[in-house]
């Protein structure tokens, strides 16, 4: 048993069960919305670029407020930072569950993404901290790998959920759940309460708080900045590369504001978020690796729906089942990672893992409409080997690289960092997409004179986008694979 900070005894294990069962709630809503893209697009009547933006500005408010979550993991109660992170999950549930389906009311669902990004923003870093003060050194690397569990499966399982939901309705314990698309939302919603409910019995306050001052310009600077930034690409689809108001301008200016704002933490006696954590060499790389994997696993995983339901023509279900075996890979490895991290040590276990996650993603550059779906499903199952075999030990190897009163502030800035680059990627490769199929679909005149080779000439620009996209994903890979000379070769202790 551990004492907490006013002394009395918790059992760590049930408090982790406690925010896993909060952190599958979040890790669902997070992908779920992956196989649901092109239901979304006709049942609000919006394009790819502007439905993507449910995930992209989800991505991009997550990553805004993971430095925060440093701020209140150090200032409030751990109980009542879950308490309050949980019940925000709950509203922007609802908001985006209920929204009307109409194009002028996108923005409310919108909006509910980004209330339900705040709150795993924040709950996500704090369960990540507060695994590495409940648990030693030598047990983080179990404790991260069933944190992996979830942390990565809940997303891998989404799509096909997601799948299972729209394609038909069902029945149990005599209620029936339909197969519209607010029904993907109920089992996050349930999951968050039930983890709502419990939070006030079990949830302890594990970390010791201390006051600390919140800068208000930094939080200026790092909302606007990464806005910017983030803005300027998913306007790529719409206006091109070339465009100097609405995709060049944001991304200059949002980096010039990056670069204020990272100027302004070594600045602070206490930074909003602590940048010289970096300066830790057993930190950075790792954390760069983590950035890799994130930003390939996202490339794929976002993309793959939309192509198998757009350029193959599945159903939403089939699509998911095409996904499933990942996620059930990426489960069973994921505690195997842990264990393999404290026997093999970061560096031999990276090579094995860029390298299976190259030899998955390559062939995905050359999938066309007649590629067998077993060969997809097989692909996908080996990436996402790879990327379990990469994500918690690379997690585990850079918080170990600091001291525990560290924690905090290198979650925030590891977490920052993953949750933008996935943001970007994902807006990065709509965008490319979008813009390939819009460059390359023929004039609507067609439709009319030639209507069987327009609807070629459609499909064809479709695929091109979706190669480009799995090309990116491709270099992410490689690039990984190359990095990992840098990382550490000793064994970890």
């Amino acid at each position: 048993m551990k004492v907490d900070q006013h002394g009395r005894s918790y059992n760590r294990t049930v408090v982790l069960i406690v925010m896993m069962i909060a952190a599958m709630s979040g890790g669902l809503m997070q992908t779920s919305l992956g196989t649901a893209l092109p239901t979304l697009m006709k049942a609000f009547d919006i394009d790819l670029a502007t439905a993507q933006q449910a995930t992209t500005w989800f991505l991009l408010m997550n990553g805004i407020m993971v430095p925060l979550s440093a701020y209140f993991a150090n200032r409030f109660s751990t109980k009542y930072l879950h308490i309050i992170s949980y019940s925000l999950l709950t509203v922007g549930v609802l908001m985006s569950m209920f929204t009307p389906e109409d194009a002028n009311y996108w923005w409310l669902f919108v909006a509910g993404r980004i209330v339900t990004a705040i709150a795993v923003g924040v709950m996500l870093p704090l369960l990540q901290v507060v695994i590495i003060n409940m648990y030693e050194p030598q047990e983080r690397g179990v404790a991260m790998g069933l944190m992996g569990l979830v942390v990565g499966m809940a997303p891998a399982f989404g799509p096909t959920l997601t799948g299972l939901i729209l394609n038909k309705d069902h029945t149990f314990l005599g209620l029936t759940i339909t197969n519209d698309w607010r029904s993907i939302f109920i089992l996050p919603l349930i999951l968050i309460i039930i983890a709502t409910v419990l939070s006030p019995f079990f949830i302890r306050d594990v970390l010791k708080n201390r006051p600390v001052k919140l800068d208000l310009f930094s939080i200026i600077t790092s909302t606007i900045g990464f806005g910017l930034f983030l803005w300027g690409f998913t306007n790529v689809s719409s206006d091109g590369w070339g465009d100097l108001g609405s995709v060049i301008t944001p991304i200059v200016v949002g980096i010039i504001i990056l670069i204020v704002f990272g100027m302004r933490q070594l600045k602070l006696s206490e930074p909003f978020l602590d940048i010289r954590v970096f300066l830790n060499k057993n930190f950075t790389i790792p954390t760069i690796g983590l950035l890799l994997v994130s930003m390939a696993m996202y490339g794929v995983e976002m993309m793959l729906p939309t192509y198998l339901q757009n350029v193959r023509g599945l159903t939403p279900l089939d699509s998911g089942l095409t996904l499933l075996w990942g996620a059930l890979f990426m489960g069973f490895v994921s505690p195997i990672a842990g264990a393999l991290y404290n026997r093999v040590g970061i560096k031999r276990l990276s090579f094995v893992g860029f390298f299976i996650l190259l030899l998955g993603t390559l062939p995905f550059v050359f999938l066309s409409e007649q590629t067998p779906t077993i060969i997809i499903t097989v692909l996908y199952a080996l990436r996402m080997v790879g990327i379990a075999l990469l994500m918690m030990p690379l997690t585990t190897a850079a918080m170990s690289a600091l001291p525990d009163e560290k924690a905090a502030d290198a979650t925030a800035a590891n977490n920052t960092l993953r949750q933008v680059s996935s943001s970007v990627v994902v807006a990065l490769m709509t965008s490319v997409v979008q813009s390939v199929i819009n460059n390359n679909t023929p004039n609507d005149s067609m439709k009319k004179t030639a209507p069987l080779q327009y609807a070629k000439k459609v499909l064809d620009a479709s695929l091109d986008g979706f190669q480009w996209a799995f090309i990116i994903s491709l270099a992410f890979a490689v690039i990984g694979l190359i990095f990992v000379i840098f990382m550490q070769s000793e064994k970890e202790d």
